[in-house]
Formats: structure tokens, C-alpha cells, sequence
């Protein structure tokens, strides 16, 4: 593999998306990618039980109206549902009549203005400092801020939560956002359960050494999660201090869908939602008939993820019946059965969802995203200062290491 120009680890949105941009560009790489799959916390199945394309990982485009993947789904046939989200739509009124959800929005639309002042000040803060003490949304408020971070607000950084750009349209890709992300990968050089030991750059080249064998290359593109960077899964000769300090800084939160089928579900109105709770933050929030199919999708954060993960499957299934049994009535319990989960804080190529920023530590992502010698590039959502946590931040990332790779190797942009 002497004659490989680039090797990119990680075969996730960032890894694909580099990988095909170097791929038309002529230049030599290799995708090394420790799963066996590619797409990485973007992952698509088709449950036997449901017979529907499931996002077990990243399911909505965010900033649908400027993010790069929908082009990607327009140009290769899939379809996109434009059914606004249930989270810019009223909620069902049961346990949360609609009087209290105009209260609801109205505290969250505060607290927002208030974090955006918080944001303005050179020294930074936990966003939870943007609650007012005694407000009755508090809790929800903090349910809503662990579905965003997968972190509790406590945690997170005024500075960086400010600075996410969103424009507040949201689309869905109908055959999987994992299958679309995974589309782009159809003729790139991939190794599969390649998972890559020690990368060596000492050297004139960059020497990676992998479960499958040791690989040469002139430039490097770092993509996995900051959770396995700030581990030093990957060894770095000489070694990356600052990286892993960066990433140190960017944990990943953790958020976690449980899909239930759903008997007689026409009684429910299609893409609608329900909260488990709306007086605390460790609750799921349900999102009912998503694209009208008969199914359920729960959602837990932070704390609360954390706490059922380490339960197992069951788990989730159990919190998850006994919140829609106290909303819904006893006799709910048999109209709906487990279809799928995947626990993302116990994937070892994860160990999370998405990244969020400590209080003090909002420029690690610039810092994270910075190239070393010109040779070691880093790219991921992580990497984002304005689109983390989503495929599109990581799209985009690593458009943007592969392109600076390109001018050095082509003295041009292609």
C-alpha cells in the first residue's frame, strides 16, 4: 500500500465525505474503518419485526435547506419528508394541555434569550446558568436541553450551545439518513474491521499500524469520535498532547432511540409527540406514528440514557411502557412490544452520541480541528464550531481537510 497519498481512519459522515472528495479528486487514499460497516453513529436497518428502515443513529437534516446531504439524497433518488418536526408542532395535550405547552414554549424562548446574553461575556458558563431558579419548566427545560447535548446543562457550554447555527428546517430521509450517508461510500477504497493501533509520524511518511497490517501514506485524516481520542485509542509518535486535550474538552453526550411497534395506531395523529414527564428532566420524549408508520419513537438523554444503558435493552422497554402507561392507561401496555435500539455509550467506536463543549472549553473544537504539520488532519462533527453534533457539521469538516489536502498535493484546488 506504498502507493496510498491519504489515509483517512474513520469511515463515518466525515470519512465518507472526505473519501469521496478525494476520490474524484485522483488522489490515492484508503478508508480504514473499524466496524464492519460504514456510516458510523449514522446507521440504517430494516427491522424483520417492522418491515420499515429504521436511523438507529442520526435521523433528521438539520438546516435541511443548506445542508450538503440533501443534495446528496435529491442527486441519488432517495426521498425526503418535509413533515415538519414534532418538536416545532404542538405536542398531544395528554399529561400537557396546550395551555401549559404555550407556557412550556414561552419559558424555553426565555431561557434562550437569556443564554444568548450569558454567551456574549468573554468568560464563559454552564448553560444551566440560564435558568431562572424556581421556574416550574425548569425540569423540562433540562429534559429538552439532554434531547439537544445528550449532556445536562450543568455540563455544557454557554458559549459553545450558543454558537450551533440552525435554520430551523428539519427533513427526513425516508429510506434511512444511515443508508443515505452510507450511499456516498458505494465505490470508495474502503478496509473494513480495520482498526488502526498506532499512527507514526516521525518519518518522511506517515506510517499507521492496523489490525489488518501497516499502511504508508503522506497525509492523514483523523476522524473518529473524541471520546476514543481523548482515551488515546489511536497512539500518536510523537504524541498529540493538545488533541487529546481538546478533545478532552468535547465529550460526547449520550442520546438513545428506542423504537416499539404500535397496535391501532390510527388513533394517534401522524408525527406527533408525547412527553413521559413534564415536571422533571429525566424523561423520554415519544414520538407517535413517525412518517404515519405504526410505531413509537422514544427518545432518552443524558442522565437518564446514561442510567438505562447500564440496564440494558430491557430497560429502556421498561421505562419507556411504564411513562406511556401512566399517560396512556393500563390496557396500553399490550398494544406495544421492543423493535429496536442500539446502545451508543457501550459501542466501542463510539461511546456516545455527540459532542458537546465543557464551560471554558468552547475553542477546543477549533483547536481539535487544527492540522499538524500539514500532514495530520482531524475532521468530525467534533470539529465544527457552528455545526457539531450533526452529519452535515461532519460532512463538511471533512470536505474541508480533504480539500486543504488536495492544494497540498495538487498545488491546486481541484
Amino acid at each position: 500500500m506504498t502507493d496510498t497519498q491519504v489515509a483517512i481512519v474513520g469511515g463515518g459522515a466525515a470519512g465518507i465525505a472526505a473519501a469521496h472528495y478525494l476520490h474524484h479528486a485522483n488522489i490515492f487514499y484508503k478508508l480504514l474503518e473499524a466496524r464492519s460497516r460504514l456510516g458510523g453513529r449514522a446507521w440504517t436497518i430494516t427491522s424483520a419485526d417492522a418491515g420499515f428502515p429504521i436511523d438507529l443513529g442520526c435521523g433528521w437534516l438539520h438546516s435541511a435547506d443548506r445542508n450538503p446531504w440533501t443534495h446528496v439524497a435529491t442527486a441519488s433518488g432517495f426521498t425526503l419528508d418535509k413533515t415538519p418536526p414534532p418538536w416545532m408542532r404542538d405536542s398531544s395535550p395528554v399529561g400537557f394541555p396546550l395551555a401549559q405547552q404555550k407556557e412550556f414554549r414561552r419559558a424555553l424562548d426565555d431561557y434562550y434569550a437569556r443564554l444568548d446574553k450569558i454567551a456574549e461575556n468573554p468568560q464563559d458558563a454552564p448553560a444551566s446558568a440560564a435558568l431562572q431558579p424556581s421556574n416550574p419548566w425548569n425540569g423540562l427545560i433540562g429534559a429538552a436541553g439532554t434531547y439537544i447535548t445528550g449532556a445536562e446543562l450543568d455540563k455544557v457550554s454557554a458559549i459553545d450551545l450558543h454558537r450551533y447555527a440552525d435554520t430551523d428546517i428539519n427533513w427526513r430521509v425516508v429510506e434511512g439518513y444511515g443508508d443515505l450517508i452510507a450511499s456516498l461510500s458505494s465505490k470508495l477504497d474502503a478496509m473494513l474491521n480495520c482498526v488502526v493501533i498506532r499512527l507514526d509520524h516521525r518519518g518522511k511518511r506517515i506510517s499507521l499500524e492496523t489490525t489488518l497490517g501497516t499502511l504508508d501514506c503522506d497525509q492523514a485524516i483523523v476522524t473518529i469520535p473524541t471520546s476514543l481520542l481523548a482515551q488515546e485509542t489511536i497512539e500518536f509518535l510523537p504524541a498529540l498532547p493538545g488533541k487529546m486535550d481538546a478533545a478532552a474538552g468535547l465529550p460526547l453526550g449520550l442520546n438513545s432511540k428506542l423504537f416499539l411497534s404500535l397496535t391501532h395506531a390510527e388513533e394517534f395523529e401522524k408525527d406527533s409527540r408525547l412527553f413521559g414527564r413534564i415536571d422533571m428532566s429525566a424523561t423520554a420524549a415519544y414520538h407517535l406514528r413517525p412518517f404515519g408508520r405504526p410505531q413509537i419513537e422514544a427518545y432518552f438523554g443524558g442522565p437518564l440514557a446514561h442510567e438505562l444503558e447500564a440496564g440494558g435493552e430491557a430497560a429502556f422497554f421498561d421505562y419507556a411502557k411504564r411513562e406511556l402507561v401512566d399517560l396512556l392507561g393500563n390496557t396500553f401496555a399490550s398494544r406495544i412490544q421492543p423493535v429496536a435500539l442500539h446502545r451508543w455509550g457501550a459501542d466501542p467506536y463510539s461511546q456516545g452520541a455527540y459532542s458537546y463543549a465543557v464551560p471554558g472549553r468552547a475553542d477546543s473544537r477549533s483547536t481539535l480541528a487544527a492540522p499538524v504539520d500539514d500532514r495530520i488532519h482531524f475532521a468530525g462533527e467534533a470539529c465544527s464550531k457552528d455545526h457539531f453534533s450533526t452529519a452535515h457539521g461532519a460532512y463538511l469538516t471533512g470536505v474541508a481537510a480533504a480539500t486543504r489536502i488536495a492544494a497540498l498535493l495538487l498545488g491546486t484546488h481541484p
